[in-house]
């Protein structure tokens, strides 16, 4: 009784289809050729195709685009200047130029301070951390609001981690050695550097290499072991130090261009969400894998390894915070991210230092002796 009182509304809910189709016909004809339509974007990075761990990523997401979506959703990868200068990356996107890029949030502190939370700060959260803050902790939340002004969606995809402190050719014992340096050094970092007394320059990643070796510069810093020898900083710079404090990890971001996102059937989205979230996972490993074998390299190569001494560590720690006030004062975007950040690190940092930092401080010791 039941299959037949089916069968029989089915059939009516049928004709009736058939009856409106007449007065729809729009609607029928797009709905199937939306779930089904061939999407081709171009995706443009800062990136040179030589820097095969950070280029690599952004060629690996879009080929799992594309994977995920039996080929209906192109996504082309362009390295940084091919179809748009690293600088514009923002830009383009904003307007519409390309659909989406893959960079450095915070290389666009000049259009507003604030995407700096998207990449890190100084002395800010570790990679596991700035994840958690974005997905649970509201981050996401606020930036994608920032972000709407500009035209844009943001999405994690990669974090390269804690990174090196950069290359110098003299050597840095105290802050004073920081005064009149002139350094590659971008986002706020660079302002902190600033702060300090140094000249910092914002310079691609393409030409620090002869920036280095005409004396343009004094330092620059990159991103760590790997990648910087491949741009082979350590021939030009005899001192490498550690950490990186200008970003506690540095976060990857896919800006796509809001109108270009908000076409997108659901299904597409999806893929791209599912690529980018996988590359934040596989990036931060594969830096992971390469980066001690890399620095065995170097430090076989004549590079003389060092921390900032403390004095230099505390400065910056001064400064920094000094930044931060500042900018909240000066940039509204800025002073709505900065409290809730600040309370999620201080309690990521109550937590971490009672087991993984205790864990990892005791184990760094004894297998390293």
């Amino acid at each position: 009784m039941q299959r037949r009182s089916l069968i029989h509304h089915s059939a009516l809910a049928g004709l009736a289809g058939l009856a409106g189709a007449a007065s729809a016909p729009a609607v029928l004809a797009q709905t199937p050729a939306r779930a089904s339509a061939s999407v081709k974007w171009r995706m443009s990075t800062s990136w040179p195709k030589s820097l095969d761990t950070m280029y690599g990523s952004a060629e690996h997401l879009c080929k799992r685009v594309a994977e995920l979506t039996e080929g209906k959703f192109q996504i082309q990868c362009f390295a940084g200047g091919e179809i748009v200068p690293p600088a514009q990356n923002m830009e383009a996107v904003s307007s519409g130029t390309i659909e989406c890029n893959h960079v450095l949030a915070s290389a666009f502190i000049g259009k507003n301070t604030a995407v700096a939370f998207d990449t890190g700060l100084p002395f800010g959260l570790n990679a596991r951390q700035h994840n958690a803050w974005m997905q649970f902790g509201g981050g996401m939340e606020l930036l994608r609001e920032m972000y709407r002004k500009q035209g844009i969606v943001n999405l994690v995809c990669g974090n390269v981690g804690v990174q090196m402190g950069g290359w110098y050719r003299k050597p840095i014992k105290r802050v004073e050695d920081l005064r009149g340096l002139k350094m590659r050094i971008g986002g706020i970092g660079g302002m902190v550097m600033s702060k300090l007394g140094a000249v910092p320059q914002q310079i691609p990643a393409a030409d620090i290499y002869p920036s280095l070796e005409k004396g343009t510069i004094d330092a620059a810093e990159w991103i760590g072991p790997y990648d910087d020898a491949k741009l082979g900083l350590q021939k030009v710079a005899q001192y490498y130090y550690a950490p990186g404090w200008w970003e506690g990890s540095a976060s990857i971001t896919a800006m796509v261009n809001a109108k270009a996102w908000d076409a997108l059937p659901p299904a597409y989205k999806a893929a791209f969400e599912c690529a980018a979230n996988e590359q934040t996972v596989k990036m931060l490993a594969d830096y992971d894998f390469r980066n001690p074998e890399a620095l065995k390299r170097l430090v076989g190569q004549g590079a003389r390894l060092s921390y900032f001494p403390r004095p230099v560590m505390d400065a910056a720690f001064k400064a920094s915070g000094e930044l931060f006030d500042e900018l909240a004062a000066a940039n509204p975007d800025f002073k709505a991210l900065l409290p809730g950040w600040l309370k999620f690190r201080r309690d990521q940092a109550s937590w971490f230092r009672v087991a993984e930092a205790e864990l990892d401080n005791y184990t760094f010791a004894r297998v390293t002796q």
